[in-house]
């Protein structure tokens, strides 16, 4: 199997194969473990760590907070190019790649 690249991550949660999420999410350059945390807190941490990465770099939050998977990427669109992963177990993985 070659290495992901961004292109892997497609908009619609299901289209992700686990594999390739997890590759990612071990690749990314930085990972925010964010479950257990509620808006605005994903948020802010996304900005704050998108500002400090270099373009093309990989910001992966992880969360349980099913309003983060809108409001992540809503908060950081000008920063960042952003897609979904869902686990069949209620995880979700905001793949957020710095323009």
């Amino acid at each position: 199997m070659s290495k992901p690249t961004w292109d892997d991550v497609v908009d619609l949660p299901d289209e992700l194969d686990d594999e390739t999420a997890e590759q990612l999410y071990e690749e990314a350059d930085e990972r925010q473990d964010m479950t257990g945390e509620v808006c605005p807190y994903p948020q802010l941490e996304a900005k704050k760590a998108i500002q400090g990465l270099g373009s093309g770099d990989l910001l992966v939050q992880e969360t349980d907070h099913v309003p983060s998977t809108e409001n992540v990427p809503k908060a950081v669109e000008d920063l960042a190019d952003a897609k979904v992963w869902k686990s069949g177990s209620g995880l979700y993985r905001i793949f957020l790649s710095k323009k």
